[in-house]
């Protein structure tokens, strides 16, 4: 069935990715970024619009929007991650808060499998993504502030360390951790969860993580280094 969605993050990995499977799907797709590249690509069922999370003024964004998926991310240089804009907070309350106003009721968001303090995770990655903290500790904050949004359908979903890979489709879900075994998430099948969670009425108001198991070459702390630390 032919939805139409509000995509917030549509340049981002994450964002890129479900935006091609949306629009593969033949879903009508609204994609609001504060910027734009030049050469963003264009197709019959995508509109772009400029928009900034932060300064509010949604609410013409909603105008005949059936999901709302939130995609979007910050950087991780050194100076956004001792202060994180509050991209997941504050962008959280502006989306809802026009959402309301509209009376659309299905949000579909990141958050990060980091966001639960309880997660299973080796003790080599808390201690090497500890400069994360910040962007983590907002995404659960985030997560509160969803689960008190009664009359919101909203869905935290909460992905492993990510990883851009092609698409496997065989992911596993998990409502309680990290699926056992799991660290890595790969983009695109974050991409694919997210949609189906929201065109399909999955996991409303639920915080499901979603990973899969990868080689160990992937999941070791040179590959964690390489990535997160480039330069």
């Amino acid at each position: 069935m032919t939805s139409h969605i509000l995509l917030f993050g549509p340049t981002g990995d994450t964002g890129s990715a479900l935006l091609d499977q949306a629009l593969a799907a033949g879903h009508h797709v609204r994609a609001a970024e504060r910027d734009f590249p030049g050469d963003f690509r264009s197709h019959p069922n995508l509109e772009t619009r400029e928009a900034n999370l932060l300064s509010g003024g949604l609410d013409d964004l909603m105008d005949g929007i059936d999901y709302v998926i939130s995609a979007v991310g910050v950087p991780r240089d050194p100076q956004t991650l001792v202060n994180p804009p509050p991209l997941y907070t504050e962008g959280a309350v502006n989306m809802i808060t026009a959402m309301r106003k509209a009376k659309v009721k299905r949000l579909v968001t990141i958050s990060a499998a980091f966001a639960d303090k309880d997660a299973t995770v080796p003790i080599w990655f808390k201690a090497a993504t500890a400069p994360l903290d910040r962007i983590f500790r907002q995404m659960g904050e985030m997560e509160r502030i969803l689960r008190v949004c009664e009359d919101i359908d909203w869905t935290a979903v909460r992905p492993g360390w990510l990883l851009n890979r092609e698409r496997t489709g065989d992911f596993e879900v998990s409502l309680d951790d990290l699926p056992a075994g799991t660290l890595r998430t790969r983009r695109p099948d974050l991409a694919q969860f997210m949609l189906e969670c929201a065109t399909l009425e999955k996991h409303v108001r639920e915080r499901p993580f979603v990973a899969r198991k990868e080689s160990a070459a992937l999941e070791t702390p040179p590959a964690l280094i390489e990535e997160f630390w480039p330069f």
